[in-house]
């Protein structure tokens, strides 16, 4: 990209910045969705350490919902998720 006539520069048009919440949700939601292009897309939006706090945010908030609608604790809900017996 070299100067152009006139001496205006072509500018790239700004790339949007996501966070690492709508990282996460793509993320998680793409991995439920075994659709590895989003995966991908999603993972190179933040760094692999925002990513996997977004993802375990996400996490708790889920356990936590689903406890509150089922009226159990989060550890019994996120065991069951897990398939694993309850504590």
């Amino acid at each position: 990209m070299g100067p152009r006539p006139g001496g205006a520069q072509r500018v790239p048009p700004p790339t949007r910045q996501h966070n690492i919440f709508e990282a996460a949700a793509v993320y998680v939601s793409a991995c439920a969705e075994d659709d590895e292009p989003r995966i991908e897309e999603a993972a190179g939006w933040v760094s692999p350490e925002a990513l996997s706090f977004g993802v375990n945010e996400l996490a708790c908030r889920a356990v936590i919902a689903l406890a509150r609608e089922r009226d159990e604790t989060p550890q019994n809900v996120a065991r069951s998720l897990l398939g694993l017996p309850a504590a």
